[in-house]
């Protein structure tokens, strides 16, 4: 199992971009997804998340800017982020919680290898 993310880049300040994580491998659910950002210097936050069906929570710092959306058939994610700052800069990292195979008693986590995004002012 391995989550891509890709979508990251440059992009002024009050601009917009969209990143992307795609869920591949044999799967039995991909259960909650999330989005997690690491600013330099600082430590991962956990910015957006979304369940299985559709409940989205965000972080005060994107409320009202950012918006995470699924689809289930594909097993994709996406961060629409609009009105982008300066601190929104950093590495952007997909997360997810899967149940892989039926023999397994619990879901685990996984991790994305991060995409870049840099908001110039």
């Amino acid at each position: 199992v391995q989550l891509q993310a890709c979508g990251g880049g440059l992009v002024q300040a009050g601009g917009s971009l969209r990143l992307s994580c795609a869920v591949s491998g044999s799967v039995v659910s991909v259960n909650a997804l999330a989005w997690y950002r690491q600013a330099p210097g600082k430590q991962r936050d956990l910015i957006a998340g979304i369940s299985r069906s559709q409940i989205t929570r965000y972080a005060d710092s994107v409320k009202g800017r950012f918006t995470i959306s699924r689809d289930n058939a594909k097993n994709t994610m996406d961060l629409q982020m609009i009105r982008v700052e300066p601190e929104d800069t950093g590495v952007y990292y997909c997360v997810a919680n899967i149940w892989v195979d039926y023999s397994d008693e619990h879901s685990r986590e996984y991790w994305g290898q991060g995409t870049q995004v840099t908001v110039s002012s």
